[in-house]
């Protein structure tokens, strides 16, 4: 990855702000509903799962706290710091590893782990060889087993900025590039689809891949406040679900997840 960890470290309070805010809750619990369709359900045998650019641990703790074990890996020290402060205060601190490296150049012991699950949660943008970091992260994942891939959906950045904005001349500038910005880590931010990812995956021997929107409703919509309302908050997870894998929902959603089964030998 080409952003130093500084970046991330510095910015740890924004960030944790924005993963209590509404729209932070969602694209957690929305992503995590749509693994848990393919986990299995309660009783079901613990995983092993590897997070890649894990952070502080916003997929991990989840997952831990139904029973699965989770190697959360990122460069950030302080993201992982973070990551094992919540696991201590949410009482599963055994089954939480925290591993300080690059998610693209994985320690020996990792990179031929046989891993049941392997997250790939908002990495691609920031990477410059798509292909390359799928590869990389579909190694330490073993045969049969479920990768899921999420990354800032490049078809919302027209309508956000729209909407968000009301600029439609950048919207229009929009629509003709890759290229984009996150103001929380000051980095730059390649845009994908998941049309463009979803071919890689299949050469990489992926099967019975879905795809997922998360967020289909909430950034377009802009009286923020509202979303801290309980009860409209709870109306919109509900409409958020319901349409996280219903055409042409996902198509627009700010971020797009997809979930692949790993070619059995």
């Amino acid at each position: 990855m080409s952003e130093a960890p500084e970046k991330f470290d510095t910015a740890m309070t924004t960030w944790q702000e924005w993963q209590d805010a509404p729209w932070g809750r969602l694209r957690y619990s929305i992503a995590e509903a749509n693994l848990l369709g393919h986990l299995g359900g309660p009783g079901g045998d613990p995983l092993r799962i590897l997070d890649l650019a894990g952070g502080d641990g916003g997929d991990a703790i989840r997952l831990a706290a139904r029973g699965h074990h989770v190697t959360i890996v990122d460069y950030a020290p302080a993201m992982l710091a973070a990551a094992r402060e919540r696991a201590e205060a949410g009482g599963v601190t055994e089954l939480i590893d925290c591993v300080e490296a690059d998610a693209t150049d994985l320690p020996r012991d990792l990179a031929d782990g046989e891993f049941d699950v392997v997250l790939c949660h908002n990495l691609l943008q920031y990477v410059d060889d798509v292909p390359g970091t799928l590869a990389a992260a579909l190694a330490p994942l073993k045969p049969g087993g479920l990768i899921s891939v999420m990354a800032i959906n490049r078809h919302s950045a027209p309508l956000n900025i729209t909407v968000r904005e009301g600029d439609p001349a950048a919207a229009l500038a929009a629509l003709e590039t890759d290229q984009a910005r996150t103001r929380m880590f000051d980095s730059a931010l390649t845009l994908h689809t998941a049309e463009e990812i979803i071919p890689s995956l299949r050469k990489l021997g992926c099967r019975d891949i879905a795809h997922y929107g998360i967020r289909s409703f909430c950034d377009y919509i802009t009286d923020d406040a509202r979303k801290y309302e309980p009860d409209f908050y709870a109306d919109l997870e509900r409409l958020e679900l319901a349409t996280t894998a219903r055409p042409p929902y996902m198509h627009t959603a700010r971020l797009f997840q997809l979930t692949a089964w790993k070619q059995s030998d």
